[in-house]
């Protein structure tokens, strides 16, 4: 400051450089944008104690729809409507992981995980989303056998309480998290959950991504419940949603925090901007925007208490010029503030690709939505490798850039990588999977970078355990480390070698020299043959299981037919 106010004597043009300057500087926090650090691949181990582990969500997997007691969710509702899913597929069996949770917990013990990742179904264990009408006990019973079972296999379990399935009871009857009574309801929800799973449970994550639940489901319609209230509705969710956080934090802290001794975190997914021109104040501001309406919108209430000072700025501007007596943005009490705030003890983040990102201009006449509030394009370079997801591009330098972006905006908090993944489609069934060894090489060697610049890492999940129902891609496409023959009744699990490639990182605590590090890719290829013969051969076992189910009982009731036809000619004959 010493050096601007002594510039700021020696001219016009110095001073419009200046504030420009100071401009980007508080624009990012202590964040450097100028900083280049795509460096070469560093060898070297992460911290004692660090955690390895994979992840899963409720719906996605477990299949048992409507089976014990289990009240219908969101998703039921929704992947049922013809249209919303490519090929009307549901998740209604998906991995039917509610029956082979012990079969996958045998293949996390094989791969030496510290810790699983999954999420508790709502309405399996309150089927009206109410703990006041009725607890299904069955529900509760699953849960604490997966618990246990993780616990006696020394696998920590990583529990999110909203993985998206919100009881449709909640969604008919007041709208969702468009109303303010989910506050409530979701405390009562997490606090059964408290009551029942706690004294074994000690790592809590409230919500999975929350940007998506907010914007995919009240925004754009693409995600459950399908609302598409443009310009509203997702601003209006997400400030439900971080209140009942900050409530479920503050039960857990009062009344449960000194007898179980947990953590209470939430999962935040974010993409990286990246400016177009590093050079350009302009792309800066519009990439550090970028990052404020995705990480942002809910990091910041829960760190300083209240939404970035760019997206009141912003949306306040737009809703005043579309003619609003006040922002579509809500807004936090004084009390309210005080009361999110802190209410972090851990941040999960979940990261998978990054964008540039550069400046443009949506004029109030373009309408009211949120993509129109951020006055930003986003790009992708066509280098950039895409193997699955048309969204996924393979850009590992980002995850470094936004792990340092957390550590200065926030404080340097406690995180656990809650999400990092490639997928495939569907038509791709070689198990040799070589670009998700690369992009697990990467990205996880971009977070071992990250943490020798004094990012605050515990822990890493790769996601995902299994194949599984992608969401609105419904099962076209696949994050899994395990193939899951979705055509086979029985969902057999086969593995990828990303899964001996993964297991060797877990085994080495991070890449401890190129000569083991270059080897691990080699050995991996080298299993997956043999799962590939045996994937091979599953359709001829799923033929040989028709055979067995359809065709034999079918032949046998002709036959008892036409037997008993015959019989009848006889005893018409003697008669």
């Amino acid at each position: 400051m010493k050096e601007a106010r002594t510039m700021l004597q020696r001219g016009a043009l110095r001073t419009v450089h200046l504030l420009a300057l100071a401009l980007c500087v508080s624009a990012g926090g202590d964040f450097d944008w100028t900083k280049q650090e795509k460096t070469s691949f560093y060898y070297g181990t992460f911290p004692t104690g660090f955690s390895w582990g994979v992840g899963s969500s409720a719906y996605q997997t477990e299949g048992a729809w409507n089976t014990d007691g289990k009240g219908m969710s969101i998703w039921d509702v929704f992947a049922h409507k013809k249209g919303k899913i490519p090929s009307n597929e549901t998740g209604d069996s998906s991995c039917e992981g509610y029956y082979k949770f012990k079969d996958d917990i045998i293949l996390m013990k094989e791969m030496k995980l510290n810790h699983y990742r999954f999420s508790i179904s709502w309405p399996r264990i309150l089927p009206s989303g109410s703990k006041s009408e009725h607890i299904n006990e069955k529900g509760i019973r699953y849960y604490n056998d997966l618990i246990n079972m993780l616990l006696d296999n020394k696998i920590t379990p990583v529990v999110t309480l909203y993985h998206w399935d919100l009881p449709q009871v909640l969604q008919e009857k007041h709208g969702g998290w468009q109303n303010a009574s989910m506050v409530s309801y979701f405390n009562d929800f997490a606090s059964l959950c408290f009551e029942r799973f706690g004294n074994r449970v000690k790592h809590w994550i409230t919500f999975n991504n929350p940007w998506s639940i907010a914007v995919e489901g009240y925004e754009t319609g693409e995600h459950a419940p399908g609302l598409k209230l443009r310009g509203s509705g997702a601003y209006k969710a997400a400030h439900h949603i971080i209140k009942a956080h900050a409530k479920v934090w503050h039960t857990y802290d009062t009344k449960w925090r000194s007898k179980q001794k947990g953590l209470i975190g939430i999962s935040l997914t974010a993409d990286w901007g990246e400016p177009v021109d590093v050079s350009n104040q302009r792309d800066i501001e519009a990439a550090e925007r970028y990052i404020h309406f995705y990480l942002g919108w809910f990091a910041t209430p829960l760190f300083h208490g209240d939404y970035p000072q760019v997206m009141k700025e912003y949306i306040g501007r737009k809703s005043g010029q579309q003619g609003l007596g006040a922002s579509r943005l809500p807004v936090f009490s004084p009390q309210e503030k005080s009361y999110i705030r802190g209410t972090v003890d851990f941040l999960g983040l979940g990261h998978y690709t990054t964008r540039y990102v550069t400046q443009k201009n949506y004029p109030s006449g373009f309408g009211d939505s949120y993509f129109a509030d951020r006055d930003l394009a986003e790009l992708v370079d066509p280098e950039w490798p895409d193997p699955g997801s048309e969204w996924l591009y393979s850009v590992p330098w980002g995850f470094r850039r936004l792990l340092n972006f957390v550590k200065t905006q926030y404080g340097n908090p406690m995180i656990y990588v809650t999400e990092n993944g490639v997928s495939e489609k569907r038509l791709c069934t070689d198990l040799c999977d070589d670009w998700r060894m690369q992009y697990l090489r990467e990205y996880i060697n971009e977070m071992l970078k990250a943490v020798k610049d004094g990012v605050n890492v515990k822990g890493y999940t790769a996601w995902s355990l299994l194949d599984s129902f992608e969401w609105d891609e419904g099962f076209s496409e696949r994050f899994g480390l395990y193939f899951v023959d979705f055509s086979n009744k029985n969902k057999p699990r086969y593995p990828k070698a990303s899964v001996q490639f993964y297991k060797r990182i877990i085994s080495s605590n991070g890449f401890p020299n190129q000569r083991e590090v270059e080897s691990w890719k080699r050995k991996a290829v080298e299993t997956c043959s043999s799962s590939n013969q045996l994937l091979a051969a599953d359709p001829l076992i799923g033929h040989m299981e028709m055979v067995t189910e359809i065709v034999v009982p079918t032949v046998c009731t002709l036959c008892i037919l036409l037997s008993a036809v015959f019989f009848m000619f006889l005893l018409r004959r003697r008669l």
